[in-house]
């Protein structure tokens, strides 16, 4: 008996070992999805925008990053924004050549690191017009109204914004690693949508053509990219967010993959951590019901003022919420920077952000991936 137990037993362990020889292989869009939720269990990731381009004192210097200066990691995730190269440009919104930024992209995801990508598009009615004009006039902060309707429904103007996703189509085919394989990245267009300070704001266009908006776009550049795309959908923090109000403009569940919040502390602290802590209640809530890794898209404070902002106030909101990652916006000279500046008191309490057992940086999810290999 127990011999033939043995032979039942290997027969068993044979076929469900030819069965799983059979299994499909996940896409890299479906390794990352699955990445991300894996990785929002054990902690929350770390991301920057534009971290290898510029920082304080510097800018396109080779392996150079505030944030790997100040506690010597780079950050988990990376942001890159693509808002110019629907006008053919060479260089972005911000003045970051494309070829430089595709090699970038390339280089993080090859160090085991995990890529969003935002999009600033200008104004479609008024950027031709814009040369020589005050800013914001011609670009996504240019409020002139009718932008979505027109891009919806004059034959011109929707004409336009199909050479603009095909555009954004052709960058995204071209991130691929040396030996060809696409490499998956999160796309996150039209994002603050619920605010009134871009062009396909709430303020500017219906509930549903923000949302033919969205799923146009989608089925435009996913025709192709299905494989390698993954879709964020990132309203602003909103002090009175209800599941209702968020539904109110959200694409569906088809067309989204991660979602998102762009929380940023522009007044009061206390503020900005309850209504940080109300949205992310019901957005994890929401995440959970429809199987959705739940991310802080973009979030900090400008010029961080009070140094002990990080450990402080970020860091208890990413232990107590199941977050993929918080990403905090650029540093730029001139004021306007959001992640660590080295050498300052900031720098310190961010070091100890670095080492909270619950923030992932590079070295943390690169060990992770090690490990499940």
């Amino acid at each position: 008996m127990k011999h033939s137990s043995v032979i039942l037993l290997c027969s068993a362990l044979i076929g469900l070992g030819l069965i799983a020889c059979h299994q499909p292989q996940p896409t890299p869009r479906e390794a990352l999805i699955q990445r991300l939720q894996d990785l929002q269990q054990r902690g929350c990731m770390f991301g920057h925008q534009d971290d290898p381009f510029y920082g304080i004192g510097w800018a396109y210097e080779p392996n150079r990053s505030d944030v790997l200066e100040t506690c010597g990691d780079y950050p988990a995730v990376m942001g890159f924004d693509l808002g110019g190269i629907e006008m053919g440009d060479s260089k972005n919104l911000d003045s970051v050549p494309f070829d430089v930024m595709r090699r970038e992209i390339i280089a993080h995801y090859e160090r085991g690191g995990i890529v969003t990508i935002s999009w600033h598009p200008r104004h479609p009615l008024t950027t031709t017009e814009s040369v020589g004009t005050p800013w914001p006039a011609g670009t996504a902060w240019d409020v002139t109204k009718g932008a979505v309707p027109a891009i919806l429904h004059s034959s011109e103007q929707h004409q336009l914004l199909l050479d603009w996703l095909e555009r954004i189509r052709m960058f995204l085919c071209s991130l691929q690693t040396n030996d060809g394989k696409p490499i998956p990245v999160i796309f996150r267009p039209w994002h603050e949508n619920n605010g009134g300070w871009f062009w396909w704001g709430a303020a500017h266009c219906t509930a549903e053509e923000y949302k033919t908006l969205y799923q146009l776009t989608y089925e435009n550049i996913n025709s192709s990219l299905k494989p390698s795309i993954v879709w964020s959908y990132s309203p602003n923090l909103d002090g009175s967010m209800t599941e209702e109000r968020f539904l109110e403009r959200y694409p569906g569940d088809e067309y989204v993959d991660l979602i998102g919040l762009d929380a940023y502390q522009w007044g009061t602290e206390d503020d900005f951590v309850r209504h940080t802590r109300a949205n992310l209640s019901m957005l994890c809530r929401f995440g959970d019901m429809h199987h959705k890794p739940v991310a802080l898209t973009e979030c900090g404070y400008r010029s961080v003022p009070d140094p002990s902002w990080w450990d402080r106030v970020l860091l208890p909101i990413l232990c107590d919420y199941p977050l993929a990652y918080a990403l905090v916006w650029r540093n730029a000279e001139g004021g306007e920077h959001f992640g660590p500046v080295p050498g300052t008191e900031s720098a310190e309490h961010f070091r100890a952000f670095y080492d909270a057992p619950r923030t992932l940086f590079l070295k943390d999810i690169q060990a992770i991936k090690q490990h499940r290999q």
